[in-house]
């Protein structure tokens, strides 16, 4: 199955890394039912893809605020990223982005804009041999408002030294696609890879 984009000519590719770039969203969600069930948190698998792109700090916060918990953020935020790297070897690339990858490399200059931390964005793509495709890398400690806020697309768009109405954006997630209209930039949707 091919992934069209909307009709051209992008100046910049800015992508998403969890769930668009790397099937990853699965194996996040077995390191937060790891790392949460330590607290006896409770994150249902419907809640955890409807907050996809969220800042993982900001879903910690959120769970103790509803399930009247005091997990410590940092902790459960150092657990769950440690559970996560033990899982890298089972982790896959999304075909369909892939392939725009392979085609457009060194046509275009491509960024990764995530709301994960700079370590897991970078495992992520050193896992699968991704991380030296990409120009520059706008993670979760680089902005201060994250999506559905354009502020991190429009950092990458600067960071590459391109109008931000000339970058598109590859997203699985509302938040991501919401931000990227907001930024001015056209954006290809890429379907959510659940698992069965």
């Amino acid at each position: 199955m091919s992934l069209p984009l909307p009709p051209g000519p992008f100046a910049a590719y800015l992508f998403d890394c969890d769930g668009t770039i790397v099937d990853s969203m699965p194996l996040h969600y077995l390191a937060w039912q790891r790392a949460l069930g330590e607290w006896g948190c409770e994150f249902p698998e419907e809640l955890f893809y409807a907050w996809g792109g969220r800042p993982t700090a900001d879903i910690i916060v959120d769970l103790n605020e509803q399930q009247d918990l005091a997990m410590p953020v940092a902790v459960v935020v150092e657990r769950r990223e440690s559970y996560y790297q033990e899982l890298l070897p089972q982790l896959a690339a999304v075909p369909e982005v892939l392939a725009h990858i392979h085609d457009a490399h060194r046509r275009v200059p491509f960024a990764v804009v995530s709301g994960s931390t700079r370590a897991s964005v970078t495992a992520s793509l050193g896992a699968l041999g991704l991380l030296d495709r990409f120009d520059v890398l706008v993670c979760a400690d680089d902005y201060t408002r994250a999506k559905p806020d354009p502020e991190a697309f429009l950092l990458a768009a600067e960071q590459l030294g391109v109008p931000p109405e000339s970058c598109l954006v590859f997203e699985d997630t509302d938040l991501g696609i919401q931000a990227a209209t907001a930024a001015g930039m056209a954006s290809v949707r890429v379907p959510q890879q659940r698992t069965p």
